[in-house]
């Protein structure tokens, strides 16, 4: 393997400590094929926070947030976000004039699957968190009038009009370089015209978070490695002739492993799949000149919705978006994964 090949494992660890079966009853994991049974991702230190007076340090990615998880007090328009932020940096907020809106992968990074209402850490150190919708800096390219935001309750990314009015919880800093860029580098405008990025607070302008590797992409004997973060994708993204059940896709799997494969694959976690994304793409929501074959719509991840565990979460590729599908439809389809080391 060429020492120039990998970098740092650039997704994190879901949080996810349990296994669940189709009606979402608790059960062992060992042997599950299940997201908690490989525990695979940047592990998170402990603790997770570092709070020093109005703003906390998430020693996971080396950003920093603001303590108050709601300082504008009431849902806001995406461009009434980004002004309210334009003026934190004018009045020096906090003593700091370096305050943005974070991107998708920015707040995602704040987020467990273990928890819910909200899905943050547990003994999270923020305060007046709301169990809904926030804002991300970053336009849906699917439909640039509208901008992706996350929800708080469950975890869930999806996108919504620029017009409609969601909260904001600011961030600043470039962390650690754990979470890579999202792929934007367009800004555009709440009815979705592309406009300067200079001083609009958007991703496009930042494009903070670490690098793609150029190219993002190898072919190798056995799959396709993402040298962005190390890890092996099967080059096939459809490993089941249709969309099955959620017992049916880990099934699939560790029917690949006990055919002798030389890889030791798996179902991927939900954060393994999203980082898949470019958020400058669509449909799929793929970097361009990806080398995948038969790419799907929906794929089923490894990681359980404990919001409601007889679901299980989905990347929506289509559009980028991460999702939930109920385990017992046969909605999904299945993309296998493995850690190249």
């Amino acid at each position: 393997m060429s020492s120039q090949r990998l970098a740092a494992c650039h997704y994190l660890h879901t949080g996810q400590r349990t296994c669940h079966a189709d009606d979402g009853r608790e059960i062992p994991c060992e042997g599950s094929g299940q997201d908690a049974s490989f525990g695979v991702g940047a592990p998170w230190p402990e603790p997770r926070f570092d709070v020093r007076g109005d703003v906390v340090v998430d020693r996971l990615t080396g950003l920093i947030w603001c303590c108050d998880a709601n300082l504008a007090e009431f849902p806001l328009t995406w461009q009434e976000a980004l002004d309210f932020v334009a003026a934190m940096n004018r009045e020096q907020h906090f003593g700091q004039r370096d305050w943005r809106m974070p991107n998708r992968r920015e707040l995602r990074s704040l987020l467990s699957l273990q928890t819910k209402l909200p899905a943050l850490p547990e003994q999270h150190p923020f305060t007046d968190v709301f169990n809904g919708w926030y804002w991300t800096s970053t336009t849906a390219t699917i439909s640039p009038a509208h901008a992706w935001y996350v929800a708080l309750d469950g975890a869930r990314m999806f996108y919504g009009g620029k017009d409609q009015s969601f909260m904001l919880w600011p961030v600043r800093g470039q962390g650690l370089g754990v979470v890579p860029r999202t792929g934007q580098s367009l800004c555009y405008d709440a009815a979705g015209k592309a406009v300067s990025c200079a001083g609009s607070g958007q991703d496009g302008e930042y494009r903070y978070g670490a690098a793609w590797p150029e190219p993002r992409f190898e072919i190798l004997e056995d799959g396709v490695l993402d040298r962005l973060t190390g890890l092996c994708w099967r080059r096939s993204a459809k490993l089941t002739p249709q969309p099955v059940v959620w017992r049916e896709a880990l099934a699939a799997v560790a029917a690949l492993n006990r055919e002798g494969a030389a890889m030791r694959w798996r179902l991927p976690t939900i954060n393994e799949l999203e980082s898949l994304v470019d958020c400058a793409a669509h449909s799929p929501a793929l970097p361009s000149g990806h080398p995948f074959a038969e790419v799907q719509d929906i794929y089923w991840s490894s990681t359980t919705s404990l919001f409601e565990p007889d679901w299980a979460w989905a990347l929506y590729l289509e559009k980028g978006a991460t999702g939930v599908g109920q385990k017992r439809f046969a909605e999904f389809s299945v993309w296998a994964v493995a850690t190249y080391l």
